[in-house]
């Protein structure tokens, strides 16, 4: 049996345009493009008044429209503006309160730590001086440290005694014991002799 002819006919394309011949002009060419006929200036001006006259009727509309909903806008916020100026000025009466009280509280808690620190020591005392002089933020801050710290001591101190109670009470158990140990020598004593 004789082989099979997968042989494929190729064709030069540029030979195959060649042959075909010049192709035929479907559409304007680009010597077309540049020689269309175009508008002069003056042209242009007119045709660009043209589309601003044809839009001023809408530009009309628009701003009518716009005056509408700005006239609404100024009633609306004349009402909500008359109702929050009330609510403000409640508002501000009972912020000037708080402030108010919050001085007041600050104020008190200034006069007993002031007294409390009468009490403490020298250098407690130098301190509250060195607070006095800086700003009242600062001695607050230093403050608060201050009762912290104190509280810290208070705890520890009575930890201390605590345990030191604890070490009497046994210490008071173990004389205890050993008195009672101590007589019943002495009656063994006694009684041996007896």
């Amino acid at each position: 049996m004789g082989k099979r002819d997968n042989r494929v006919a190729y064709i030069n394309p540029i030979a195959a345009a060649r042959a075909r011949g010049p192709a035929s002009n479907s559409g304007p060419t680009i010597q077309d493009y540049l020689s269309r006929p175009r508008p002069t200036w003056e042209e242009l001006k007119e045709q660009l008044e043209k589309k601003k006259k044809g839009s001023r009727a809408l530009a009309d509309f628009e701003d009518k429209m716009n005056d509408k909903w700005r006239k609404e806008l100024a009633k609306n916020r004349e009402k909500l503006l008359g109702g929050s100026d009330k609510d403000k000025e409640k508002d501000k009466k009972t912020t000037d309160k708080e402030k108010e009280e919050k001085k007041e509280k600050k104020e008190k808690k200034k006069k007993e730590k002031k007294k409390s620190n009468r009490h403490s020591s020298s250098s407690s005392s130098s301190s509250s001086s060195d607070s006095s002089s800086s700003s009242p933020s600062d001695s607050e801050d230093e403050d608060e440290k201050k009762s912290v710290k104190k509280k810290r001591k208070r705890k520890k101190s009575s930890a201390r005694r605590a345990s030191d109670s604890s070490e009497e009470e046994s210490d008071a158990e173990s004389k205890k014991k050993k008195r009672i140990k101590e007589e019943g020598d002495k009656d063994k004593v006694t009684c041996s002799c007896g």
